[in-house]
């Protein structure tokens, strides 16, 4: 057996108590909550690697994340971890399951696709203001749909990214990008690409936005897109209604 085995951890969580998924010096976050209950729990310090970095607010209903242990644990053993874990970790944060993989899978790296969405209600909901981004006034979504499908393919989108990160570069992959009715006065905005730039969702969601108040034509969206010049985009939408719903990787995770 090697020294150390590697697991990967799915699990969901209400980002509203949260200051994001990374550790901080000061204030909650999502991976400092975990390190400290899968530290106690297994009585040694453990580190938790995510697939990605939400920020302050983001919810997520599926997310994985990694960690190495040095032994090996069963079917059982890691069904009744989970377990333990559930009923130790706040109410926020639920795990769907602990999985063996091999020992040079990486969360954040071996993903080859995420899948986002952002929740807007047109009327008032006092039972998910917290979940959802309240939208005043009207929303031209036949045009926010056609500015939308400018994004999809491969393209720089140094424009709908936060300025000053150190990724090496702006290119993505989108797959899908398109706005959803659920009933009358809800939609969400679904999108699906290999990797996503810091802000990048809540930046496009905002940009999409002034398309919807006629303040953007679809032809200065993608305009935009092409200038990669981030004063050209909208403000970034607020977080409460962005939902991270799906990662997904190259092999199966198996019990």
């Amino acid at each position: 057996m090697e020294d150390r085995c590697r697991y990967f951890v799915t699990l969901s969580y209400d980002g509203t108590k949260f200051l994001g998924w990374q550790i901080q010096p000061k204030g909650r976050t999502v991976q400092g909550v975990l390190e400290e209950a899968f530290s106690k729990i297994l009585r040694m310090k453990v580190s938790i690697t995510g697939a990605g970095r939400t920020d302050t607010g983001v919810h997520a209903r599926y997310a994985v994340a990694h960690f190495d242990l040095p032994k090996l644990l069963g079917k059982s053993e890691r069904a009744d971890l989970t377990s333990h874990l559930n009923r130790f970790l706040p109410a926020d944060i639920s795990l769907f399951g602990i999985y063996l993989v091999d020992g040079e899978a990486h969360a954040r790296f071996d993903a080859t696709s995420r899948r986002y969405r952002y929740y807007v209600s047109l009327s008032k909901d006092p039972f998910t203001t917290m979940y959802e981004t309240r939208l005043r006034g009207t929303y031209d979504f036949e045009s926010m749909n056609e500015a939308a499908k400018r994004m999809l393919g491969t393209h720089d989108f140094t424009t709908l990214s936060k300025k000053h990160t150190d990724v090496k570069t702006h290119i993505c992959t989108i797959y899908k990008a398109e706005w959803v009715q659920v009933v009358p006065d809800k939609w969400y905005f679904e999108i699906i690409a290999d990797r996503f730039l810091r802000n990048m969702v809540r930046a496009t969601v905002g940009t999409l936005f002034m398309v919807g108040r006629g303040k953007m034509s679809v032809d200065e969206f993608e305009a935009a897109i092409v200038a990669k010049d981030r004063s050209l985009a909208g403000t970034t939408a607020p977080a409460e209604g962005l939902f991270l719903e799906d990662i997904v990787y190259p092999f199966e995770l198996k019990d």
